[in-house]
């Protein structure tokens, strides 16, 4: 189950990559400017558990800048890696998910777990999100599940 869970996190890896090109492509495409969402994030949970983020001016807010993007990749390894424990779960059954349900269902849970703190530390309201925002979260996300999804069926033992 170890080795399962490793190749996951492993196409986690791939998909977070090709998330963040998605990303990064349409902030060239479109001129949108980053979010300081991940960096709030970070500040946020850091002082509800109680952490102090070290340094002060630049010296702190680059440490947040590292933090925010190192948590998103961290998810996508933890997804990648769920995702493949589930496969082998029900392959072990003799069952399996059709690829687009596979691939919607990774890419949710990725975007779950990266938008539900957001909402729960009061950092941004999905409900008050306009269409393009969503479609901002939303396509990138997609890319990660199919990118996971192709990385743990091509790499299937």
């Amino acid at each position: 189950m170890t080795n399962g869970f490793l190749r996951g996190a492993i196409a986690g890896a791939a998909g977070t990559t090709a998330l963040n090109a998605t990303t990064y492509l349409d902030m060239a495409v479109r001129g949108r400017g980053t979010s300081s969402a991940p960096e709030d994030l970070m500040e946020a949970a850091a002082g509800s558990a109680g952490v102090a983020i070290p340094g002060t001016g630049d010296q702190r807010a680059n440490r947040l800048a590292g933090l925010g993007p190192l948590s998103g990749t961290g998810v996508g390894v933890v997804v990648g890696g769920i995702a493949e424990t589930v496969h082998r779960a029900l392959r072990s059954r003799g069952r399996s998910l059709p690829a687009t349900a596979a691939i919607v269902l990774i890419s949710a849970a990725a975007m779950a777990m990266s938008d539900v703190p957001l909402k729960l530390f009061g950092i941004s309201d999905p409900a008050e999100w306009k269409g393009a925002d969503w479609a901002a979260d939303a396509v990138p996300h997609l890319v990660f599940g199919a990118v996971t999804y192709a990385t743990l069926r091509l790499t299937d033992t």
